[in-house]
């Protein structure tokens, strides 16, 4: 059971970083300007944190198993 939760971890984070790419794709490139060019490194971080969160978790998890 606790291999499920470690591998499903792994998947949502990979899922959440496309999704939030693709999030910042739909949202922000078809009015894209300067302003959003510079605000872009900030924005794309906010989108991407809930897989880097989930990542870590899925880390700690895999060194505490090993």
């Amino acid at each position: 059971m606790k291999r499920y939760s470690i591998t499903l971890l792994l998947v949502g984070s990979i899922v959440f970083a496309i999704g939030g790419f693709v999030g910042f794709i739909i949202l922000f490139i078809p009015d894209f300007n300067m302003y959003w060019l510079i605000l872009s490194p900030i924005i794309l971080a906010f989108y991407e944190a809930p897989a880097v969160l989930l990542y870590r978790l899925y880390k700690k998890h895999k060194k505490k198993n090993n």
